[in-house]
């Protein structure tokens, strides 16, 4: 399995002969596309109509990036950089790429969002984050199986919350909602945002 991702990367990964634009791309998209998941969660929930998707989607990301963190404590899988193996076109510090953070991310938000109702917003962060996933092994920071690792962690936290979601979602909704009245009393009384 091994080398079968260790291959599947060099046939990814940039080298020195890639163009400088699709570099900067590829730069862009690791580390600044991911900005754009709060952003549009928050939208969601202040002017939308998808809060319970936005809410679903923020506990199966805070659940993911629990798991990727144990995971990542108990098995400590090499960034390609520190093989070494392929080039390395971005710094990253030299803990362990599995699974990807950053997939778990994208992953997590866009089958929430999926199954939550909000199709089209869950396959825009979908799409997004197939950019990002393949930017960060274009770049030499991880492994294919890294985001085939993130993927699966994304899946059994949105299995691990829609099982505890019937129980616990309507009081979790309400609290949420009656939080977020409180401290927003005023840019909803003006109607700039959604009650």
């Amino acid at each position: 399995m091994e080398a079968l991702n260790q291959q599947w990367f060099l046939s990814i990964n940039a080298d020195g002969a890639s163009p400088a634009w699709l570099l900067a791309f590829a730069a862009f998209a690791a580390d600044y596309l991911l900005y754009g998941v709060p952003v549009m969660l928050a939208g969601l929930w202040l002017w939308g109509q998808q809060r319970e998707a936005a809410v679903k989607a923020l506990f199966v990301t805070l659940i993911a990036l629990g798991i990727g963190q144990l995971i990542g404590l108990v098995y400590m899988h090499p960034r390609p950089f520190m093989i070494p193996l392929g080039h390395s076109f971005a710094l990253h510090a030299p803990d362990t790429s599995f699974p990807s953070d950053h997939g778990i991310l994208f992953f997590s938000v866009s089958l929430a969002l999926m199954l939550g109702g909000a199709r089209l917003w869950g396959s825009l962060v979908f799409v997004v984050g197939l950019v990002v996933v393949w930017s960060r092994v274009y770049l030499g920071i991880h492994f294919p199986f890294d985001m085939a690792g993130a993927l699966l962690v994304a899946i059994a936290s949105s299995m691990i919350v829609w099982a505890a979601w019937n129980p616990l979602g309507r009081w979790l909704m309400g609290l949420v909602e009656r939080l977020y009245r409180r401290m927003f009393v005023v840019p909803i009384a003006k109607g700039w945002i959604r009650e």
